[in-house]
C-alpha cells in the first residue's frame, strides 16, 4: 500500500504541470495519475480541492468549457491551467 500525498505534494504537482504546459491546460486526473500511477482515481477529490485553495491563492485558473470560472462554482468537468499573464 502506498502512502497517500499530502496536499502540499498534490498543490505542487499541479503547479509543475501546469507551467509545464505552455499554452493549454490540463485535466486534473493528469494530477492524479502522476502522483497515484496505476491507483489514481482516489486522488480526483484531493486534487480538485488543491485545485480550489491555489486558485484562492491566485496562483491556477479553473476552467470549465474553456473560460476561467470562481473556484465556487467549480463542478463537472474542469481543466486547469497558469493564470493569464496581464499587461
Amino acid at each position: 500500500m502506498s502512502v497517500a500525498p499530502v496536499p502540499t505534494e498534490i498543490e505542487s504537482a499541479i503547479l509543475a504541470l501546469t507551467t509545464a504546459r505552455v499554452a493549454g491546460s490540463i485535466c486534473p486526473s493528469e494530477v492524479a495519475r502522476a502522483l497515484g500511477g496505476t491507483a489514481w482515481r482516489p486522488l480526483l477529490g484531493p486534487v480538485r480541492a488543491a485545485a480550489v485553495t491555489l486558485a484562492r491563492a491566485g496562483r491556477i485558473e479553473i476552467l470549465r468549457k474553456g473560460r476561467p470560472i470562481p473556484p465556487e462554482a467549480m463542478r463537472g468537468v474542469i481543466r486547469l491551467r497558469a493564470p493569464a499573464r496581464t499587461g
